[in-house]
């Protein structure tokens, strides 16, 4: 079968590593801890500088609270905790990357951006079967690009996932 024969995904849903192998998609790259991850471009708003976000009861570890951004409530994660990487202090470096996914909206807490990258279907390597503290299904693959490799995050997916919380259960 070829790329032309790959059904489209649905709305919503990260393309397949098979139906891109002759185009290039581009990546937010950002850091936790000593890692470096990659998002689709497509679902950054936008990235701000960290704000403390009013703190909500009852809410996982992971769930800092809620900020206002310009009239809507967005809920902020802390993706270090998340994953179960060390703590680290909120610095100058700190940021908010807000997502837009699919119709919500939510702030994802890194250590830092550093850049957009475009990536072939050449640098997207498998992502081999490991532990992790990320589900497999949640990755999308290992981008690799000279002395580089990012851990690429199905944002969507993860997102959207029953752990994340952020999608009350009865339309899961």
């Amino acid at each position: 079968m070829n790329t032309l024969d790959t059904p489209a995904p649905a709305p919503g849903r990260a393309t397949p590593l098979n139906a891109v192998e002759t185009s290039t998609r581009e990546f937010l790259a950002f850091k936790l801890g000593a890692e470096e991850y990659g998002i689709d471009i497509l679902s950054v708003q936008e990235i701000r500088s960290f704000e403390k976000p009013t703190r909500m009861a009852n809410t996982p570890d992971f769930v800092l609270g809620v900020v206002n951004l310009r009239g809507v409530i967005v809920p902020v994660l802390d993706m270090r905790v998340k994953f179960g990487l060390e703590h680290v202090e909120y610095g100058d470096l700190t940021v908010c990357i807000v997502l837009s996914i699919g119709k919500r909206t939510v702030g994802m807490v890194v250590d830092g951006v550093s850049d957009v990258v475009a990536l072939g279907a050449e640098q997207m390597r498998p992502v081999p079967e490991i532990t992790s503290s990320i589900g497999s299904e949640h990755l999308l693959a290992i981008g690799s690009l000279e002395n580089r490799m990012l851990i690429l995050l199905d944002i969507d997916k993860l997102m959207n996932s029953p752990e994340m919380g952020l999608i009350p259960s009865s339309i899961q």
